[in-house]
């Protein structure tokens, strides 16, 4: 019988390994919850308060109002906007980490990191509106940080970010009330309005998760961007490899995985140290094997092509190869069961925030101010640890991939020549059909990776370019979509472009938090032709999304006027109100609306339709 969890050869190799070994994974785990609560799958529980918790009915023969009164379409509403609210708390917290290191870089404080762009921290700096002349680098950085931060809790009533965006786009922002003003403020608010007893209409409250999302996409979002790459260093394109098949039989085997770079960058560095070379290689190993997983290895693929072992749903796999000496973690995206997984082997599970603490797991705490001796710290746990390895159980599925990764807004600005003319000319001549935004996670409700491989596939067959982020790009990595070769696969005017550039059919822009990258281009394109973003040929999809974070980078795109697909069913059903708000009146309201479709064949054809309908009112 054919195993439908994965469609990655490797992934299937080491389920198989997994069952054979007596080992839970996320799969198992999702297949022993069936029947999953159908009340929590159309988003009708409520727990708001201590009346509860309460359930809507939705065949109506039970209560149709919780103990307070509230409807399903008000319990399906809060719960949306909580979930937007957790989403772009986690992202701009990410941000406000980047901003936090800048400043402390600035003043001195922490000495191991060094501003890398000089020239993207200028450019910032004159965005924000500072004075650059005559002043020193770090005086510059000190001011841009502490202004960023300001952008947290903001008193000018209004996020620096917006002004990116087109002039109609931010009127329908004004005239719907849904201008961003505070990254904290937006999330405290939508925390305040969905307590007991506050806002029960459940417009308005989809209306403020709009709000909430934006604080994240043109705020938290954008800044973790931005800082990351003045102090770690604008992406430009970089070849690497994918999948599993990255671990090494012989070397010790690091694998980093969460989403802050802050941790990453100095892991990279100090894999390099000589000394601690020799130290592996005094205890057998041929020499340190660094490797990322989700985010996190999307970061430090894109700036150094450190080797990428997966994503989201490979994280427990990885383990089960027997071949890692320590899985080193942050935060966001991983599985509270790695650290009993990991005692299964001799893995060592290391945490290193103070946010994300893990049963199972040795917290060595990431200290940036003394960020390279933490991470040799770590490195050296590994090392110690290489002799415990028992080599009977290793099995590291052959499968690898090449990839080209790390396409930034200025990268791909480079590759058209400085301007953006070259692809709006493409567009215009049909040779591009038009741009879909593919991003997001894996979820074990789908089978891994096929709708992100084959929903890229089915579009750039038809001339769309592909832009991608976070799990999804990785999927692409790891089905060789990442290449300038995979231009064969595209349609006769897209991999036309392909070639004369030099570029993939589909682009690698980075992790889940640099959709802002995305938003940049969008508006600059709008800008550029004089329209709304939301009169572009342009569409986003999340084919295989899980997290809160997924939830509101689709609220924040939606709002900046893009039709976005999403791939699982979100938590709605139980309100035809919001539902209909969210695939219907929305775009109206702001231009961009969401469609549900399973099947990434059928949601190509949406994105096409949505893309040639654009096309037609724009006249080309």
């Amino acid at each position: 019988m054919k195993d439908t969890r994965s469609i990655d050869p490797a992934s299937l190799q080491m389920l198989k390994v997994a069952r054979d070994e007596g080992l839970e994974t996320a799969w198992d785990r999702y297949l022993a919850q069936q029947p999953q609560c159908g009340f929590g799958e159309l988003g009708l529980c409520c727990r708001n308060c201590n009346m509860g918790p309460c359930r809507i009915d939705p065949f109506g023969d039970g209560p149709q109002k919780g103990v307070c009164g509230a409807t399903g379409d008000i319990i399906v509403a809060r719960n949306l906007l909580r979930m937007i609210a957790a989403g772009a708390a986690a992202h701009s917290d990410h941000g406000r980490d980047i901003v936090e290191t800048l400043r402390g870089v600035a003043a001195g404080e922490i000495r191991d990191y060094t501003i890398k762009d000089e020239s993207k921290l200028m450019a910032l700096a004159r965005e924000f509106g500072l004075s650059t002349e005559g002043e020193t680098v770090q005086v510059i950085a000190k001011k841009l940080a502490e202004a960023a931060l300001e952008e947290f809790g903001t008193r000018k009533g209004y996020l620096q970010g917006i002004n990116r965006v087109p002039v109609k786009r931010k009127e329908i922002w004004e005239k719907l009330g849904i201008t961003p003003r505070g990254i904290d403020r937006e999330v405290v608010e939508a925390m305040h309005r969905t307590h007991f007893g506050v806002d029960n209409d459940p417009a308005n409250l989809i209306l403020h998760g709009l709000r909430c999302s934006l604080s994240d996409g043109w705020g938290g979002s954008l800044l973790a961007t931005e800082f990351s790459d003045v102090l770690f260093g604008t992406p430009r394109p970089v070849r690497g490899r994918s999948n599993l098949g990255v671990l090494s039989k012989e070397a010790v085997n690091i694998l980093v995985h969460g989403h802050e770079p802050v941790l990453s960058e100095m892991l990279v560095a100090a894999a390099k140290d000589l000394d601690l070379i020799s130290a592996a290689r005094a205890k057998g190993a041929s020499g340190i094997n660094l490797v990322g997983m989700c985010c996190t290895g999307n970061e430090i693929l894109m700036r150094h092509g450190v080797p990428v072992a997966g994503n989201f749903l490979q994280q427990e796999l990885a383990i089960i190869t027997g071949a890692l000496e320590a899985v080193v973690v942050d935060v966001q995206c991983i599985m509270p069961a790695l650290g009993q997984l990991a005692a299964c082997y001799h893995t060592k599970f290391i945490s290193t925030s103070p946010k994300a603490k893990f049963p199972g797991a040795l917290h060595i705490p990431l200290d940036e101010h003394n960020a390279l001796e933490t991470a040799r710290k770590i490195i050296l746990q590994a090392i110690e640890n290489y002799p415990n390895r028992d080599q009977n159980r290793v099995y590291i599925p052959e499968e690898t991939a090449e990839y080209v990764a790390g396409f930034s807004v200025e990268a791909l600005l480079n590759a058209l020549g400085g301007t953006l003319d070259p692809l709006i000319e493409a567009v215009k001549n049909k040779k591009i059909r038009g741009i879909a935004a593919l991003v997001g996670c894996n979820n074990p409700k789908v089978t891994q990776d096929h709708s992100h491989v084959n929903l890229a596939k089915a579009l750039i067959a038809r001339n769309v370019l592909v832009v991608e982020t976070g799990c999804a790009a990785i999927a692409s990595a790891k089905a060789g979509l990442l290449l300038p070769e995979a231009a064969e696969l595209a349609g006769a005017g897209l991999a036309e472009v392909c070639r004369a550039l030099g570029v993939p059919p589909v682009l690698h822009m980075g992790s889940c938090v640099d959709i802002s990258r995305i938003l940049t281009v969008a508006a600059a394109l709008a800008g550029a032709l004089g329209v709304d973003i939301a009169d572009l040929p342009v569409a986003g999809a999340a084919p295989e999304w899980m997290s809160e974070k997924a939830v509101s980078i689709g609220a924040y795109v939606v709002a900046s006027g893009i039709f976005t697909v999403l791939g699982t069913v979100p938590p709605v059903l139980g309100s035809s109100v919001v539902a209909d708000l969210l695939t219907g009146q929305a775009k109206d309201l702001v231009g961009g609306y969401f469609a549900v479709e399973t099947d990434p064949f059928k949601a190509a054809e949406l994105i096409i339709a949505h893309i040639d309908a654009r096309r037609a009112a724009l006249g080309i």
